[in-house]
């Protein structure tokens, strides 16, 4: 018998973890598993057999729940069947997660180095933007374009740094808002047209006056901040005017820079040569 399990966009982890139980109770193959994110198999629910209830205990490794509660978020569409592919096999290979040298944990492992990655830059690039009119509460609202699903894993985080204020994260994925302490997911849309704000102008003035055209370095940029993170950054409109100008900038420092030790370097030097009689 073949399942098809459907996840939602918004609570997929949840919904796979409890489909996982319920498939590992009744001691389902992977190989009888079809698991459709998001309605992507559209007519085949028409259908699709429920779910066995769980009849027995559960218990994995707590290696493998911590792995796939951040996996789960990967944009790879497989990443439910590897899950629970591993899941199985651990039946009958408790020892598994330390097993350094299985080709299949070794690539779950990497896709949770991408996620937590992913994670770590959205915590540090998102820029909201005042939306605040007159006396009310504070109002932000920031747009980003993760690489993988990681609003809702990360929403948490921004609610308790920013509890102060009301603030809306608008993905192509899903969006997060957070209204009067109340946290919420809705459906993902486009870029909304936000906003230019003071502190944002202001900060892409200081990003522009602070550019060092010495210690740039494009290959290396590019290789720690891909595209499409870049397209999450302000200051990301001033890139190609700064680096088309930087070996010009480069140039006119060179041209300008001091050619004589300044007044305070021989006073130094004095003692050091046996100049100065108290210097000893």
């Amino acid at each position: 018998m073949i399942y098809t399990v459907p996840l939602p966009r918004i609570g997929t982890d949840l919904a796979w973890r409890d489909a996982a139980k319920r498939l590992i109770s009744a001691g389902v193959s992977p190989q009888n598993v079809l698991w459709d994110f998001d309605n992507t198999m559209g007519a085949l629910f028409d259908t699709a057999t429920p779910l066995p209830p769980i009849t027995r205990q559960i218990k994995a490794p707590q290696s493998f729940v911590a792995m796939a509660d951040t996996v789960i978020w990967h944009k790879d569409p497989q990443r439910f069947a590897r899950l629970y592919a591993l899941l199985w096999r651990l039946r009958h290979q408790p020892g598994l997660m330390q097993d350094s040298t299985d080709p299949e944990l070794a690539k779950l492992q990497q896709m949770e180095k991408g996620v937590q990655r992913c994670k770590h830059k959205m915590k540090a690039l998102v820029r909201f933007r005042d939306l605040r009119q007159g006396d009310t509460r504070r109002s932000f609202a920031a747009w980003f374009a993760p690489t993988h699903h990681t609003v809702e894993p990360n929403a948490p985080f921004f609610a308790r740094r920013f509890a102060d204020m009301d603030w809306m994260i608008a993905t192509p994925d899903v969006t997060a808002q957070f209204i009067d302490g109340n946290l919420s997911f809705h459906p993902g849309q486009p870029k909304p047209d936000l906003p230019e704000d003071a502190p944002e102008a202001l900060w892409c003035s200081y990003f522009c006056n602070i550019f060092n055209p010495a210690r740039l370095k494009v290959q290396a940029t590019r290789s720690e901040m891909p595209k499409n993170d870049m397209q999450n950054l302000s200051e990301a409109r001033h890139f190609q005017s700064l680096i088309a100008g930087a070996e010009t900038k480069g140039q006119q420092r060179r041209d300008n820079a001091a050619t004589l030790p300044p007044e305070w370097a021989e006073k130094i030097k004095k003692p050091l040569r046996g100049d100065d009689p108290q210097g000893s």
